[in-house]
């Protein structure tokens, strides 16, 4: 029953102007985005996200905005123009052990340190690869942030 429900709920939860499941995570395309109150250039600007890579959830469009959320639910509306559908993701647990392989007695490859954007690459049920600085590995995604907990990446 609970399947059909998520997949029904799936179904409905879907963006007016692009068609695409809400929520869903993108990446700040640029180094500095303007976060605006409301979707067009007349609404104040709340803040500026100034951080490229990093990864946001959209949780609603409205023509060519869309209203974002960060880590902490921190956001506001900005134009489309500024994400990209590159995946990223942010570190939730300092000195993150990344393994060889999806498995905790895979040699270690790689340590993230809390707050880095990685970027994403397969998930499958339980594990993430990810890549930053030169460095991958496989990691638990429940130590991730910018991918949903049930989310399968090939």
């Amino acid at each position: 029953m609970a399947a059909t429900t998520s997949s029904a709920v799936a179904q409905q939860d879907r963006g007016p102007v692009t068609n695409l499941p809400l929520p869903r995570f993108v990446s700040l395309k640029t180094g500095e985005g303007n976060v605006r109150r409301g979707p067009s250039l007349t609404h104040r600007i709340d803040w500026v996200f100034k951080r490229r890579d990093m990864p946001l959830q959209i949780t609603a469009e409205y023509g060519h905005w869309r209203r974002v959320q960060d880590r902490d639910g921190a956001g506001g509306w900005v134009h489309y123009a500024l994400l990209s559908g590159v995946r990223t993701v942010l570190i939730e647990t300092d000195m993150l052990q990344a393994h060889s392989r999806p498995d905790t007695n895979a040699p270690i490859s790689a340590a993230f340190e809390l707050g880095v954007v990685a970027r994403l690459g397969k998930c499958g049920p339980d594990w993430c690869q990810i890549s930053a600085g030169g460095y991958s590995g496989w990691v638990r995604k429940q130590h991730l942030w910018g991918v949903d907990p049930q989310e399968l990446r090939d």
